[in-house]
């Protein structure tokens, strides 16, 4: 039995989660001496190169039912990709569209399965997996006693690792059924890293007092490569759009550096960014529970304080 893992592909350019989950789909199929496999969902630009990342075959499905997003037929595909193929592990990425195909999945496959996990599965005895839990203040493992597993790895948690070279690409042929969503509209972010693939994020809060100064924080992003994040009373007040609110209850991130700026760090907060590497506060006031998470912290005033480090940055920078 081999372990089958969908890579996502959205306008036909594999996402960072897709080389995320083949690395941890072929490290498990090593770890149980069995096959990788990515399937891949409608068009993708050079899907042979997913053989770099892990995969010892790639397969493709170009069913026209694909081209929109529809949580049932992608679902259906990939329980009848895995049945065709003999593969009893399915990996998807922890994205919305992984989220959204994960319980149907486990049901359509009869299979034990866990979303969001942060680690490799313990294989030695039996099938184990980990992920955080309460707010990412405790690691759960939850053993899959199942034949058939599903599991969804959340960003950031696994290193890309070049684990091959080029695979062969084969057709795969699915009857899937027609999809009961049709799409009207599509509004997507261009020229950004989204943010949960984000490595660098740059967030603030209500201390930028209003929408126009949020011009220091996208320069300061800007400089340094970052993606822009707010708080969620920024998002509610529109100050800032819906998708850039992280924390419990918008996107959970995990990037290697967090600056936030003039977020005092409410526990809904934290939840959703305290599995970030390196957390750098910025607030004047020395009582912002935000502190008590941080790996650096400055006392004053953002609007000091942020246009400064955007300039020792560029210097920096520029020194290089």
């Amino acid at each position: 039995m081999s372990v089958l893992v969908y890579t996502e592909s959205p306008n036909g350019n594999f996402k960072k989660s897709a080389f995320e989950v083949i690395t941890y789909g072929r490290k498990i199929a090593d770890s149980l001496g069995t096959e990788c496999i990515a399937l891949v969902l409608g068009k993708a630009n050079a899907p042979d190169q997913l053989g770099k990342y892990g995969a010892q075959k790639v397969v493709q499905c170009n069913n026209s039912l694909l081209e929109d997003f529809d949580s049932q037929v992608y679902s259906e595909a990939i329980a009848k990709a895995a049945k065709d193929l003999g593969c009893n592990v399915v990996v998807l990425a922890d994205t919305a569209k992984g989220k959204s195909c994960l319980g149907r999945l486990a049901v359509k496959m009869d299979a034990g399965s866990v979303s969001g996990a942060n680690a490799l599965p313990v294989t030695t005895n039996g099938f184990t997996v980990k992920k955080s839990v309460f707010s990412s203040k405790a690691i759960a493992e939850y053993e899959i006693s199942s034949d058939n597993k599903v599991i969804s790895v959340i960003g950031n948690s696994i290193p890309i690792e070049e684990l091959g070279s080029p695979a062969s690409v084969e057709e795969l042929n699915i009857d899937l059924p027609s999809p009961k969503i049709k799409v009207v509209d599509r509004k997507t972010v261009e020229g950004k890293v989204p943010l949960p693939e984000a490595e660098l994020v740059v967030s603030a809060g209500r201390g930028m007092k209003g929408p126009e100064n949020w011009d220091i924080i996208e320069d300061l992003a800007d400089v340094i490569g970052a993606t822009t994040a707010c708080s969620r009373p920024v998002a509610d007040t529109g100050w800032r759009p819906h998708h850039e609110h992280v924390g419990q209850t918008g996107v959970a991130i995990r990037p290697n550096l967090y600056i936030a700026a003039g977020i005092s760090g409410a526990i809904q907060h934290l939840a959703g960014v305290n599995n970030s590497k390196v957390i750098v506060v910025i607030n004047k006031d020395p009582e912002a529970p935000f502190f008590k998470a941080a790996d650096y912290g400055v006392i004053g005033d953002l609007f000091e304080v942020v246009p400064k480090l955007t300039e020792a940055f560029k210097k920096f920078k520029a020194s290089k």
